[in-house]
């Protein structure tokens, strides 16, 4: 019989990073009437991803209303029309 390995991510940061992140992208979507693969592709195209990688640590202690504002005025910065 074939048994299934769970894999675990090793580093409690990198775990935590995924976790806000895969938190924070429904969210956003949720807010602004999109689903979480539009949503997803606005955060890439508009630079919305590479802000919230280079700063969810800092995004992560704030309420997440707080930073779903900050993405949306970022990508709005980088020429998102929305």
């Amino acid at each position: 019989m074939e048994t299934i390995e769970k894999k675990v991510i090793p580093d409690k940061e990198l775990r935590n990073k995924v976790r806000f992140i895969t938190f924070i992208i429904p969210e956003f979507a949720r807010a602004y009437k999109m689903d979480k693969q539009e949503a997803y592709l606005y955060l890439k195209k508009y630079g919305g991803l590479d802000y919230l990688f280079e700063h969810w640590w800092a995004l992560h202690t704030d309420n997440p209303f707080w930073t779903i504002r900050s993405l949306y005025k970022i990508c709005y910065r980088n020429g998102g029309p929305r």
